[in-house]
């Protein structure tokens, strides 16, 4: 039961201590173990072994779990179940404790009165740690836990070890008031001793290719590149596999990219040299929920593993050059994406649920105008002359081309007309106010070809007198041609001329505390019948969820939207924000919970959820707006698009 391992032709080289290390050996041997129903006590490790199995959440990697039950019906007696025939605890109350079977159940995490003390013992090898765990919305009294924790410690070997973790922000503030006999370990501690971060599962084979982010820009890498870097950053193109040492925000654009191709990312702490030795050398990577592994490949073995694996051929909507007048979202929908792009054509669909789900208004300018560029200005026929020369082919020229297509389209005016209408238009719309340029091309929001983060964003400011129309309008049609989105269409085979760049115009709020991105399902535990929640990635004003600073902490946390009381699970803190504080107010994540439940029913009718997934998980990108009257906050939607899973 390790965590991780490094796989070298001929021998094994663990890269950690077994569990416990660092402490006492708690872990005694004895005979193996045969799983039973339940057992009363865990003398030894095989005991613990028999029973134990990967928990359903995988939130916490590098982990294996026993459920817990405490009889308080029946003397306090204890129950260790046998975790992988009895995953949950309602199925073997009713199989062995006589529970009804059509009895409420739920009433065990809730009631004061409740027979059952339900929790389970988790060990996490890394760290070396027991933790005594219940449901995030479980609302044991102090009392119960105190009782209950005391009863497993005093039932198994590694007892004198065991400590309390809260797993929601109201158990963690009522932990304070325990008995002195419960020990405490938070989330945060556990995740200090774990010195790794799976983001997107899977297996890939590449080259070993060691750098830093800010060397990307200057770095050669292609498909068949496994990149090992100090930290993520946007600037990263489409690459067999990525490890980085910093802890990510799990919803950054790097890490969203990579989930839609998808391509198996890992973080590791010291990652640099961990992979030294494999520093040039072909190797395989295998990115699993609960561990990882690195085996040493020959380059035929790697040529077989692509020749296996080819990428997926990404077919996008035909463009539609019909529609030549600017656009209002409202009129829009998910089926325009021909001639208002994915980004513009989900906004609008978005603003038709209403209610709950606040979206800013705004106008299109569509993909026909893009193409009147290219043609007026002779920039299309340069695009057939780069992308049908045969040096187009080798990444090291493509590279060039690229930088020199950006270049080349600085100097293009943009038609004139254009730029009048569009200024009237929002001087119209939102006179005196900032506008965001947001890129919506037909080649995003699709399966498997991702786009977070590679396209341009520009504001017009009319106190700014650079941040012009003109400006803002050449700098999105300019990062159709950025290089991360140049390699994404190569990776999918998507002929470049097939993709056109429409711009969604969009007001900025006066008053804008805090943003993030969230995921409608429970990536950590997606299946049917899992725990249903939110995945939730907030930082304030000033930092960052799409691509944080080196150093910079978001709060990410699972939200418990759908169960009694609401709870949240947070996995990190805000580096931003004030020791022991949050970035959401209760109110506001309240009021992005109803938010996202109403953008997952409603796409449920356009998107299905991928395999293994129970709910639809859609990448929803939101802010904290402030009230017109300067006396409270809401919530505005700002981007929807379907989130392809985690991997396997």
């Amino acid at each position: 039961m390790h965590p991780f391992r490094f796989l070298l032709p001929g021998y094994l080289l663990l890269l950690v201590f077994v569990a416990g290390c660092g402490g006492p050996d708690l872990r005694r041997l004895c005979e193996p173990g045969t799983p039973l129903p339940s057992r009363s006590v865990l003398s030894c490790a095989a005991e613990f072994d028999a029973q134990a199995a990967r928990p359903m959440d995988s939130a916490l990697p590098g982990a294996f779990t026993i459920k817990t039950i405490v009889d308080q019906a029946n003397g306090d007696a204890v129950h260790f179940l046998d975790t992988n025939a009895y995953p949950v605890h309602r199925t073997f109350a009713v199989d062995h404790l006589g529970f009804p079977p059509d009895g409420p159940f739920v009433n065990e995490y809730f009631y004061p009165q409740r027979r059952f003390l339900l929790g389970s013992v988790t060990y996490y090898e890394e760290p070396g740690i027991w933790a005594y765990e219940l449901a995030p919305y479980d609302t044991a009294s102090n009392d119960m836990i105190a009782l209950a924790f005391r009863r497993l410690s005093e039932s198994a070997y590694f007892g004198k070890a065991l400590r309390f973790r809260p797993t929601s922000e109201n158990q963690a503030q009522r932990s304070s008031e325990l008995p002195a006999d419960v020990p405490v370990v938070t989330t945060e501690e556990l995740q200090a001793g774990i010195s790794y971060q799976p983001l997107t599962l899977g297996e890939t084979c590449g080259r070993v290719h060691i750098t830093t982010a800010v060397n990307l820009p200057f770095s050669l890498l292609g498909p068949r590149d496994l990149v090992v870097l100090d930290r993520a950053s946007n600037d990263l193109v489409a690459v067999a596999g990525v490890v980085v040492s910093e802890v990510q925000a799990p919803l950054a654009d790097a890490n969203l990219r990579a989930s839609q191709r998808p391509t198996p990312f890992l973080v590791l702490r010291d990652a640099s040299e961990v992979f030294a030795p494999l520093f040039n050398q072909w190797a395989c990577l295998t990115v699993g929920a609960f561990d990882w592994q690195v085996t040493l490949v020959t380059e035929a073995e790697a040529d077989a593993w692509f020749a296996a694996h080819p990428s997926p051929v990404v077919t996008v909507p035909a463009l539609d050059l019909t529609v030549t007048g600017l656009v209002d979202v409202d009129d829009l929908g998910h089926g325009d994406v021909a001639f208002a792009g994915g980004t513009a054509a989900n906004v609008g669909e978005l603003r038709d649920l209403g209610g709950d789900v606040i979206v800013p208004g705004g106008f299109v300018i569509p993909m026909v105008e893009y193409k009147i560029f290219s043609v007026d200005t002779g920039f299309e026929d340069t695009l057939i002359q780069a992308t049908t020369d045969p040096s187009w082919d080798a990444p090291s020229s493509r590279m060039t081309i690229v930088d020199g297509l950006q270049q080349s389209m600085a100097s293009f005016p943009v038609q004139a007309d254009l730029v009048a209408r569009v200024e009237a238009r929002i001087a119209q719309e939102f006179p005196g106010a900032k506008v965001r340029f947001i890129p919506s091309t037909n080649a995003e929001d699709l399966a498997g070809c991702a786009s977070a983060g590679m396209h341009t964003i520009a504001i017009v400011d009319p106190a700014d007198p650079q941040a012009t129309v003109e400006r803002a309008i050449r700098a999105v049609w300019a990062g159709l041609w950025s290089l991360p989105a140049v390699e994404e269409r190569e990776r999918a085979s998507i002929p470049h001329l097939d993709v056109g760049m429409a711009i969604l115009v969009q007001p900025v709020a006066a008053g804008e505390p805090a943003a993030g991105v969230a995921v409608t399902a429970n990536l950590y535990d997606p299946a049917p019948g899992g725990e249903d929640a939110f995945i939730i990635n907030a930082q304030p004003a000033g930092g960052s969820v799409a691509q944080p600073a080196p150093g910079e902490l978001v709060d990410a946390l699972v939200y418990y939207y759908f169960h009694n009381g609401q709870p949240a699970t947070y996995y990190a803190h805000s580096s931003l924000v004030p020791e022991g504080g949050t970035v959401l107010t209760r109110f506001e994540m309240f009021q992005l919970g109803r938010a996202l439940d109403a953008i997952r029913s409603h796409f449920r009718s356009i998107f299905a959820p991928p395999a293994g997934y129970g709910a639809l998980p859609m990448e929803v990108e939101w802010k904290v707006v402030s009230d017109e009257d300067g006396d409270g906050t809401h919530i505005e939607i700002t981007q929807a698009r379907p989130y392809p899973g985690r991997g396997e």
